[in-house]
């Protein structure tokens, strides 16, 4: 129980004092999306007009995110309530790194993908909404990013989704309708089972504010169902991000939709449902986290099998990406069920490297498709002859994919094998080190057919387009950059997995008294 001069009464929670200037990061990506995406619903009749006010847009909510990211990584968690309702009674927004990091990053996958989409989604597309669904992509993304309140982090997933509805079936044609299905009865059931938990969950605390349920968890011990709640929570976050054994939705759905629309759903949804599983289950709920820890590294290693071998055996190159998308996810997994300081640290760094390498890959698969005329690996071939420069760029992503260094998706691999190895558990090692084997083996297939065979027919020359190559490039520089020199964003991942496993600063940053209701 909280000492009577920690209570935060009605009369507190109507005080009217100044909010700082720097707080206003926190909620201002989230509402420069939602106003933009409104203005570009109005201007729907100039596609061109449209195309390029987003493009301002996003690179405008990168550096928003930018700002916010830096403020937070020098000064702390910061917190912005709103309507002036103190917490736990307000819906407050609490910036920390963890969460700061996942925003920028998807904000630049974002802009990536917009760039893209400038060459790939046609005025047809731009007519039917693409750019102010994107819009409202990013900022359901972006809120359950730096959403503090358990409840809005269910409301903003109930805003990507319905977004996401509308990017998948754009273009009405007969296999976007049967994937948006299966994407849509999986992602209802695990909305579903998220709003149980939420309700079970305020049911337990009276609250739904972040910071006030790390505090009071803590103290409940036994005397309160949450090891339910967090096996409900684990299972709703696992169909989200499409864990085994409830992975099976997305090679079916994400090869549906525009090419622009898999790689940005690639890239951030399945990250959304790792960043509720991460916050959730290490930052609000550590000791179930700990007694559900064998079960979470079963399902990791399973994952990151199951996603390699669906790679190895596919011969659609965006259903194979998919499958790639699925192990990746293994890996973040493998860091949730270590818990350790490595374990969640590589879990971050890897989510990282993965929002910006699967974006790259999809975007990649375009080009692919662009230049050989179909996704299918027995129809492909001669791309190295056609293209020298974008094999390169493609190979660099494929060794990224891989573990490999000295790209970006090494660094979180050693993390996660290290942390594997000094908890004992050998066996978790050797899945992430069978998977990375199996991926490599995939990617060899791939290269070694789409690009090093001679073409099986004579292509057309391909006019590289900037829109394209530039989006693909600077991803590709990213996962370069991460790869040769990892110590700023590995410094980032363990201070954002440090500030998860000690939320005091969190806390502090939400009740700076001390005060829990």
């Amino acid at each position: 129980m909280a000492a009577p001069t920690a209570t935060v009464d009605l009369a507190a929670a109507l005080v009217t004092a100044p909010v700082p200037l720097g707080h206003w990061l926190a909620i201002l990506p989230v509402a420069h999306c939602i106003t933009l995406g409104a203005v570009l619903l109005m201007v729907r009749a100039y596609p061109r007009l449209q195309a390029w006010l987003a493009i301002s847009g996003l690179a405008g909510l990168a550096l928003m995110d930018a700002a916010l990211l830096a403020k937070v990584a020098a000064e702390g968690p910061l917190t912005m309530v709103m309507g002036r309702w103190l917490p736990p009674f307000g819906i407050a927004f609490t910036v920390d790194l963890f969460g700061a990091l996942m925003a920028f990053t998807a904000a630049l996958a974002g802009l990536a993908g917009g760039i893209y989409a400038l060459a790939d989604i046609g005025e047809s597309g731009r007519r039917y909404g693409f750019f102010p669904l994107l819009m409202l992509l990013m900022a359901g993304v972006t809120g359950a990013f730096l959403t503090g309140d358990v409840f809005n982090l269910y409301v903003w997933f109930e805003v990507l989704l319905i977004s996401s509805f509308g990017l998948i079936i754009l273009g009405s044609e007969r296999q976007q309708i049967d994937g948006a299905l299966k994407y849509a009865v999986l992602n209802l059931i695990a909305t579903t089972l998220f709003l149980v938990g939420v309700g079970i969950l305020y049911a337990i605390f009276g609250t739904l504010n972040m910071a006030d349920i790390a505090g009071k968890a803590r103290d409940l011990g036994g005397t309160a169902p949450l090891m339910s709640l967090a096996s409900l929570f684990l299972l709703a976050f696992a169909m989200k991000a499409a864990a085994f054994p409830v992975n099976f939705w997305l090679p079916a759905a994400y090869h549906t939709p525009r090419i622009t629309v898999s790689a940005l759903f690639a890239g951030l949804l399945t990250k959304v449902g790792i960043y509720a599983l991460v916050r959730v289950m290490v930052m609000l709920l550590p000791a179930e986290r700990a007694e559900l820890s064998l079960l979470i590294a079963l399902a990791a290693a399973a994952t990151i099998l199951v996603g390699a071998l669906g790679a190895l055996a596919e011969s659609d190159v965006r259903r194979m990406f998919g499958h790639v998308v699925i192990s990746g996810i293994g890996n973040m997994l493998a860091g949730v069920a270590l818990g350790n300081a490595g374990g969640i640290g590589g879990a971050v760094f890897y989510a990282l490297h993965s929002m910006v390498l699967m974006t790259a890959l999809y975007l990649a698969a375009g080009e692919i498709a662009r230049r050989g005329g179909g996704f299918c690996l027995t129809d492909l071939g001669g791309l190295y002859r056609q293209s020298g420069g974008f094999a390169a760029l493609s190979l660099v992503l494929f060794l990224a994919a891989c573990g490999l260094p000295p790209f970006s998706g090494f660094w979180p691999k050693v993390m996660l094998v290290k942390a594997s190895l000094d908890s004992g558990a050998w066996w978790l090692a050797a899945a992430i080190l069978a998977g990375g084997f199996l991926t490599t083996i995939a990617f060899g297939r791939l290269f070694l057919l789409a690009y090093w065979r001679p073409a099986p027919m004579t292509l057309a020359p391909s006019r590289p387009s900037w829109r394209t190559v530039l989006p693909i490039a600077a991803l590709t520089v990213l996962t370069i950059g991460f790869g040769i020199l990892p110590e700023r964003l590995l410094a980032l991942s363990q201070a954002a997995a440090a500030g998860l496993a000690d939320p005091q600063a969190y806390l502090h940053s939400v009740f700076p008294e001390g005060g829990q209701r």
